[in-house]
């Protein structure tokens, strides 16, 4: 299996349009994962990013600043 880190680095030399393309080929994938594997993906994510916010590593945003944005964003 390729390495995450070099497959990121090739990719980002890449065009706009190619690496625009390559993200949708990839995203397009997560949508052939069954319910559960996603759910199983989405609690490991929420775990790391816990873990993250714990160890003083995390960002956070106020909600009501992610409220403005997204309005702001769909105007």
């Amino acid at each position: 299996m390729p390495d995450p880190t070099e497959v990121l680095k090739g990719a980002l030399s890449l065009t706009v349009e190619d690496r625009a393309a390559l993200a949708e080929k990839i995203l397009a994938t997560l949508d052939d994962l069954d319910e559960q594997e996603a759910e199983r993906h989405w609690a490991k994510e929420a775990q790391r990013r816990l873990e993250e916010y714990r160890a003083g590593r995390g960002v956070t945003v106020d909600a009501r600043d992610v409220a403005e944005k997204a309005a702001r964003l769909f105007r």
